[in-house]
């Protein structure tokens, strides 16, 4: 069977093409990916940055370290403790120390993220200086980069300050230098301690001080972890690895649904020689063994191929993610060869697992096939198409319903929304000889009435051809619905995170922290978020320097006459749940009186106005979340603390984190604050002191409407990247199955056309009649891939109102014309050219042409 199968690939080579550009396509995104994938596994150990030349680094307590019956779970505080005074002291008696202080300075044309730190500190880096000298004076510093020069007077929230040298910029962070008198009096916490002395010998006074507790000795490449953010690689490697991950499952996915397609599509066109085959003698088992060996060649050469273009791929995909800030400057491309040999075999079983229903329905064919000249395609669907189809369709609907009343909130999330049309559009797929039938006449209905025949050639050749249908809707039917899942999905969830907003915010006026669109724009849903379990590895925490609002800037605030003022802060607790699981939980501290009275919370029991240092207000995703029980939580500074639940939220789409008062929310500074006006207070009058009190510290003053509209949510970059990624993995799949589907039917109906063409029909009517079938095959996949995504989002719909987080359904319509649309072109265009070609040619030379 394999010298068959060679000649038949050689015969038939525009027939196996499409497959095979597919199939080498999709082993070149999963090489791509793998290598990708490999390299953010195999990432380089991060070095010590601004105490690389330091010889110990003692940090004060950074870590919370819970017990439990299964280990200790470990989690990063967010408000770090600093190294205790008496313990310096200590330390200082073993050689030489510098106190680090870190803390955020707002410069006027400064850089953003700018931080001060103490001059003595700047050596451990190293950083030398350029230009200009050491600050020696309470108002003089020393800035990295050239955003200012030695000489000008720049002036900041810690107050002007007047430029006397410069340091080059070594690329993790932008600082000021002052004095280290002055970096004491503003923060006169000690972050970090650089200690010269034998680290065995700073080890042992630490482990025998008894305000040591949770401080940390760090040495060599332990160094790391005095840098602002250590982690923050690894954060970004983590959402390359979901990215990639993502869309290597999708290219997987409509990779094999594209083969299967194609092949049973081209199955089906050789039925009369599968006829012929079986009347000279061959087996059922032969017939099969042909149609595999002709899918092994086509995934041998094409997984090979496709390897090759990985290897090209990959260091194209790495500097992409690298300049769209997706993946860290230091990340490359490796040696690794696992992903080439995933994808080799991943193709080739890709190929021969699109085969095999194929082959089967191939061995089923009747030496009586070899007679059949009808058009109308009989027997497409067989017991394992209902069997499989009628499964797949329950499973695309009843699990969503099994998610939505056991845990509706899972069906907001990434991977629900992105895998779940999947057994819906195979579902469709393997039903398609019932829906598409009486989807097309209902589509061709009016057109079939007009004037003229073409409406009714349309409706019956779309109707009666149901295979050559169901080939070319399948992969239009694949890229609407995801179109339509993944820009639909995040377009509801972020009209109920709005749509929480605008219920939420009664105040008349909100001003965001310094920075503008950062801390208070970025949480204006809320506390925030709950988080995952902690585990054994080091999660959550926040870079120093935090930006905020001083006491006196919220007291300046305060006097405003006229305004009800209620300051919030961001913060975080941890609580363990079941006994083993850390959950971090994002926190606001507030003043209960002052918040009931500018905020309207999702309450589902208990009053805001009973929380106190006491209590807490939780959500109903809490584990333990009854009004008046008692909940064990850890602070953000570590601390721990038992609190009564004063009052419960709903969860809504997942932005309820918690509520506590200032007193349990330690090192939080105030990013946010609500402003209603009290009665009888002129609004222009109080806005203008909200903007006098507020602009000397760079907050901005927001109307309600205005802060509503700024804080709207929208999807981050790396989705919105992922999801085009995705999307245009489907749309290329399309585009080479429509052209390789319309390419292989349109040799096939040469004498079809000719037939027209006898009957009287002209070259134009022709061509109009091909692009019509085309366009309404299209408009059939269309409504189909519609469909899908309208059940997925109405799952989502129906869990935001489980979730009491209630929006309208957004389907983004503009996106699925546009989907639809360029699906429409390419069908167009691969329908009409071959048949404007074999039109080139007199009817009679086709008419009586041979298969």
């Amino acid at each position: 069977m394999l010298s068959v199968a060679l000649r038949t690939l050689r015969s038939r080579w525009t027939t196996f093409v499409g497959s095979f550009i597919a199939l080498s396509l999709g082993v070149g995104l999963i090489a791509t990916m793998g290598l990708a994938l490999a390299a953010s596994l195999d990432a380089p150990e991060r070095r010590p940055e601004r105490f690389a030349g330091a010889r110990v680094v003692v940090k004060g307590a950074d870590t919370l370290r819970v017990p439990t019956r299964i280990g200790d779970r470990v989690a990063k505080l967010d408000s770090p403790r600093p190294v205790p005074p008496s313990l310096a002291g200590e330390l200082a008696a073993l050689g030489r120390t510098v106190e680090d202080r870190t803390f955020a300075v707002r410069a006027e044309g400064g850089p953003a993220g700018l931080v001060g730190h103490p001059w003595s500190t700047a050596a451990f880096a190293p950083y030398h200086l350029d230009s200009g000298r050491a600050p020696r004076a309470a108002d003089e510093a020393v800035a990295t980069g050239d955003w200012t020069a030695p000489g000008r007077r720049v002036r900041t929230d810690r107050g002007t300050v007047t430029i006397v040298g410069t340091v080059r910029d070594l690329g993790f962070e932008r600082a000021l230098f002052y004095t280290d008198d002055r970096a004491a009096q503003l923060s006169p916490n000690i972050d970090q301690l650089v200690v010269d002395a034998d680290p065995r010998a700073v080890r042992e006074k630490v482990a025998g001080s008894s305000d040591a507790a949770g401080v940390r000795v760090l040495t060599g490449a332990e160094r790391k972890d005095a840098d602002a953010d250590p982690e923050r690689d690894s954060e970004a490697l983590v959402a390359v690895n979901a990215m990639l991950g993502t869309a290597a499952g999708v290219t997987g996915f409509v990779s094999v649904f594209v083969v299967a397609s194609t092949f049973a599509f081209a199955v089906a066109q050789r039925r009369r020689e599968f006829g012929l085959l079986r009347t000279a003698g061959a087996t059922p088992g032969q017939i099969r063994r042909m149609v595999l060996a002709e899918a092994m060649v086509v995934g041998v050469v094409a997984s090979a191929a496709g390897c090759a273009l990985g290897a090209r791929g990959a260091p194209l995909l790495a500097a992409w993610l690298v300049d769209g800030g997706l993946a860290p400057r230091w990340f490359a491309i490796g040696t690794h060869t696992w992903p080439y040999q995933l994808a080799f075999w991943t193709g080739l079983f890709v190929a021969l697992s699109g085969a095999v229903a194929a082959s089967r329905r191939a061995g089923r064919t009747g030496p009586v096939e070899a007679l059949r000249d009808a058009a109308v395609d009989t027997g497409t669907m067989t017991r394992g198409r209902w069997f499989f189809g009628a499964g797949l369709l329950l499973a695309g609907i009843g699990l969503p319903v099994h998610a939505l009343l056991t845990e509706p909130g899972g069906l907001l999330g990434r991977k629900s929304y992105t895998s779940g049309p999947m057994p819906l559009i195979v579902a469709c797929a393997l039903l398609a000889p019932v829906l598409v039938p009486p989807l097309a006449r209902l589509l061709a209905w009016l057109p079939a009435r007009l004037p003229g025949a073409t409406g009714l050639l349309v409706r019956e050749n779309a109707a009666a051809g149901v295979r050559r249908t169901a080939a070319v809707a399948a992969p239009v039917l694949v890229t609407v619905a995801l179109t339509g899942s993944l820009l639909g999905a995040t377009a509801t969830i972020d009209g109920a995170k709005a749509q929480e907003i605008r219920q939420r915010t009664t105040a008349d006026f909100v001003i965001s922290g310094p920075g503008g669109e950062g801390a208070g724009v970025r949480d204006a849903n809320g506390s925030g978020a709950r988080g995952s379990d902690a585990g054994g590895s080091d999660a959550g925490g926040s870079d120093a320097g935090g930006s905020g609002f001083d006491a006196a800037t919220v007291e300046r605030i305060r006097r405003v006459p006229g305004a009800v003022v209620s300051p919030t802060a961001a913060s975080a607790v941890h609580v363990l749940e079941d006994g083993v699981a850390l959950i971090r939980s994002d926190a606001r501290a507030a003043d209960p009186a002052a918040l009931a009275a500018t905020a309207r919370l999702p309450l589902a029991a208990g009053r805001v106005t009973d929380l106190d240092d006491r209590s807490i207000i939780v959500t109903e995703e809490w584990e333990r979340h009854t009004v008046g029980e008692s909940v064990d939580v850890w602070r953000a500074d570590g601390t721990r603390a038992s609190l009564r639940i004063a009052a419960v939220m709903s969860v809504g789409t997942g932005g309820n984190g918690a509520y506590v008062t200032p007193r349990n929310a330690p090192g939080a500074d105030v990013d946010r604050i609500e402003v209603k006006l009290a009665a009888g207070a002129d609004a222009s009058a109080v806005a203008a002191g909200l903007r006098a009190a507020a602009g000397r510290s760079g907050g901005q003053v927001f109307t309600k409407d205005a802060w509503v509209a700024a804080s709207h949510p929208e999807t981050d970059g790396r989705t919105r990247t992922g999801f085009l990624l995705v999307l245009g993995i489907a749309l290329l799949y399309t585009g080479i199955s429509l052209a390789n589907t319309l390419v292989m039917a349109g040799s096939d109906r040469v004498r079809e056309l000719a037939a027209l063409r006898l009957a009287g029909a002209t070259v134009p009517q022709v061509l109009r009649l091909v692009a019509a079938e085309a366009l309404l095959v299209v408009a059939v996949g269309a409504v189909l891939g519609t469909l899908v995504a309208g059940v997925g989002l109405g799952g989502l719909w129906c869990a935001l109102g489980v979730l009491h987080a209630a929006s309208p359904l957004v389907l983004p319509w503009a996106s699925l014309g546009a989907a639809a649309g360029a699906c429409a072109v390419l069908a167009t265009v691969s329908a009409v050219i071959p048949a404007a070609l074999s039109l080139r040619r007199r009817p009679l030379e086709y008419a009586g042409t041979r298969e």
